[in-house]
């Protein structure tokens, strides 16, 4: 059970707190404020702790506030990233991945799946891509496309739950 490197959740007051962990699940401050209102204790200063904390607000949500969180999330090599429009943890996950070094082919078909899939979903393709290549991105996209909805919908959850915890460990 790692600590923060950086500050103590638990004893922040709540402006700060949110401040903190706004971001931690891609424009949705609503997580951290939820996981501040419930009460503070030291089991909130591991990443582990209030990563719990925070992934079981999201699974708890209803449907259509998970849904506006799927969607708050960017494509994979979609507009957002190409026109510098990324939130900084989204920018340096994806180039980490080395997603920006994509070859003219590659983005193409990154953009032609992102298409299919928001089609197909009507939400768009999450992976948490820390510790994957572009090829392996791909690949994924290319299995994934193929699940039912009610699969995906789960699968996205569980990869912002990672993405999340990712973001945490980075505190």
């Amino acid at each position: 059970m790692s600590r923060f490197q950086t500050l103590t959740p638990a004893q922040l007051p709540r402006a700060e707190f949110v401040a903190a962990f706004a971001d931690i699940y891609e424009h949705s401050p609503w997580v951290a404020e939820q996981a501040f209102d419930l009460g503070l204790d030291d089991s909130l200063n591991t990443v582990d702790g209030l990563h719990q904390r925070m992934a079981d607000l999201l699974l708890s949500a209803d449907k259509a506030t998970q849904l506006a969180l799927i969607n708050a999330h960017p494509d994979l090599a979609g507009k957002a990233a190409v026109q510098g429009e990324l939130t900084d943890a989204s920018t340096s996950e994806q180039s980490g991945a080395g997603i920006h070094q994509c070859t003219s082919d590659e983005f193409a078909r990154f953009t032609e799946l992102n298409d299919a899939y928001k089609a197909k979903f009507a939400f768009p393709f999450i992976m948490a891509v820390k510790g994957s290549n572009r090829h392996q991105i791909l690949a994924a996209f290319e299995e994934r496309i193929h699940n039912s909805a009610e699969v995906e919908f789960s699968r996205a959850l569980a990869e912002i739950n990672k993405i999340a915890l990712f973001r945490l460990q980075t505190l």
